[in-house]
């Protein structure tokens, strides 16, 4: 079809080719006022007609619930074009959200046995030949199971790292028995700790004083080995180690066997500091022998969880029932100034750290009069370790946790801190620190759950001076994400949670920060099987 306008715009010839021949139509125009119009109508009609013409026939051809092409675009646009109304995809979604709106407010019968795969439902579904709204039921029923499914495994997996967190592991009980053996055989395994020469150090405040306090030999050497190691004055550090009386004897055997020098070293047991006596820590000993709290650390693990709780507050949960927070060593750091009278300043480190870079910076930095010099944990890149303030820890529901303590207060960092012990013997923060553990235990453990921070953020509330967050990196025993090179610049690296770099359950990632500083060709280690993780 060929249209030809005449050059004074008053006609207009449609030819047609037909086998051959030509038909020849001619319109003119009698008046000029309406030749323009007629020459709008017929052009738009000659434009519009093959296009619809065009458009009709793939929507036959293609067939209307099946559509795939590019050029089918047409058919989607067309009944938009033309008013028809929405098309017969957008209906169906309509009416399946419909179907499984009301299938989410049936109660699903007990009893029922649902598809435990995707590819069992879609089988189950072409077989029976649901209708849609039976279908949208089993879809409920079937997801309701398999979330039920999944939340037991997930409780499953925090049981079984609760359980691996409080054991002790072969390798570990072998190396404290065997050291305890050389202890009571071996002259050299008893040799005095440190020397008689080097004993009036230990209250020479010119030297840099670490306090590290653990019943884990193979923890407290990595923390004594990789702060030597990273310092750049060794021989100006001294490193009081403190354990518990049955562990003494092999704690002093690997120290007295595997010097550190030129730092100096004393090991010392609880029993052998003369003012930790029941007097002195009246609340602590009502806390070991309280019911209330026997049955909390030592019953039922999994009581007071629900099933619906996600993993995380399964693993919180679960943490705040370790025997651990129970034992005296977990509290020593409370009694710092009484225990080292003449000491003016020191570096508490918990025997889960890694230390990277030199510490002795530490003893620099003015606290302006506070006590405590602590990492702030309610700022930082990871959400989910630094983000601690005082409502992760306390329970606000509690009047005497409601009217005195602010739920938006910042927390900050247990397991490396630099203690001003002068400042310190100035205040009540034992006596407030005594105050409020009896009162959790009055309130049979309902103003807290998790271990010994929340009563310390009360004691050194007021006392404590922010450090520079690259000093101590937490969270390397619950954060399997933690980011690397964070890991690597941290001065301090705190493998706080279940997965501590010692155990099976350890982050295979993270373990050679700490196991690098472990001698695995040790005869005592070796002969314990204490074998280095394989990637």
């Amino acid at each position: 079809m060929q249209i030809r306008l005449s050059p004074s715009m008053r006609s207009i010839t449609i030819s047609t080719s037909n086998n051959g021949l030509f038909d020849l139509m001619k319109v003119k125009v009698s008046a000029r006022h309406i030749s323009y119009r007629i020459f709008h109508i017929v052009l738009i009609l000659a434009l519009l007609l093959p296009f619809v013409f065009i458009l009709t026939a793939l929507i036959t051809l293609e067939g209307v619930n099946n559509c795939s092409s590019f050029v089918c675009l047409g058919r989607r646009l067309g009944p938009r074009f033309l008013g028809s109304g929405d098309d017969d995809s957008m209906r169906l979604m309509r009416d399946l959200y419909k179907l499984i709106d009301q299938a989410n407010a049936v109660e699903i019968p007990s009893g029922i046995k649902f598809p435990e795969s995707f590819s069992e439902f879609l089988s189950e579904m072409k077989h029976n030949h649901y209708d849609a709204k039976t279908f949208a039921i089993m879809l409920k029923g079937t997801m309701e199971n398999m979330d039920r499914e999944v939340k037991k495994s997930r409780l499953s997996e925090q049981l079984h790292k609760h359980f691996a967190a409080i054991s002790i592991p072969k390798g570990l009980h072998c190396l404290s028995l065997r050291l305890t053996d050389e202890y009571s055989t071996n002259a050299l395994a008893r040799k005095q700790l440190p020397s008689r020469e080097d004993l009036p150090l230990l209250f020479d405040n010119s030297y840099h004083h670490f306090i590290v306090a653990s019943d884990n030999i193979l923890a407290a050497s990595v923390v004594v080995g990789s702060t030597v190691r990273s310092s750049l004055n060794p021989q100006m550090i001294v490193f009081h180690v403190i354990t518990d009386k049955k562990t003494y004897p092999g704690m002093h055997s690997w120290f007295a066997l595997n010097p550190v020098s030129p730092a100096i070293v004393e090991v010392k047991s609880v029993h052998q500091f003369e003012w930790l006596t029941k007097e002195n820590v009246p609340v602590l000993q009502a806390m070991e022998s309280h019911h209330g709290v026997r049955n909390h650390y030592h019953g039922n693990p999994v009581s007071g969880i629900q099933a619906s709780d996600n993993p995380r507050v399964f693993a919180s949960k679960l943490q705040a029932k370790s025997p651990k927070y129970i034992s005296l060593l977990n509290h020593l750091r409370i009694y710092l100034p009484e225990l080292f009278p003449e000491l003016n300043k020191v570096v508490f480190l918990d025997d889960d750290v890694v230390v990277q870079r030199d510490l002795i910076p530490l003893w620099d930095i003015d606290l302006l009069g506070k006590v405590n010099g602590a990492v702030e944990t309610c700022k930082g890149d990871d959400g989910w370790v630094m983000s601690k303030r005082f409502r992760t820890y306390f329970n606000f529901a509690h009047p005497l946790v409601s009217k005195n303590l602010d739920p938006d207060e910042c927390a900050w960092a247990y397991g490396m801190n630099i203690f001003d012990l002068n400042s310190w013997r100035k205040t009540q923060i034992r006596e407030t620190y005594h105050h409020w553990l009896k009162e959790n235990v009055n309130s049979n453990l309902t103003i807290w759950k998790l271990g010994t921070l929340p009563p310390a953020l009360i004691a050194f509330r007021g006392h404590v001076h922010p450090i520079d967050s690259s000093w101590h990196m937490l969270g390397l025993g619950y954060q399997e994400k933690t980011n690397l090179n964070k890991v690597r610049n941290s001065a301090v690296i705190h493998y706080n949670g279940q997965c501590k770099p010692w155990l099976d359950i350890g982050y295979r990632h993270l373990q050679p920060f700490w196991t690098k500083h472990v001698n695995y060709s040790n005869e005592f280690i070796r002969n314990c099987h204490i074998l280095q993780p394989v990637d």
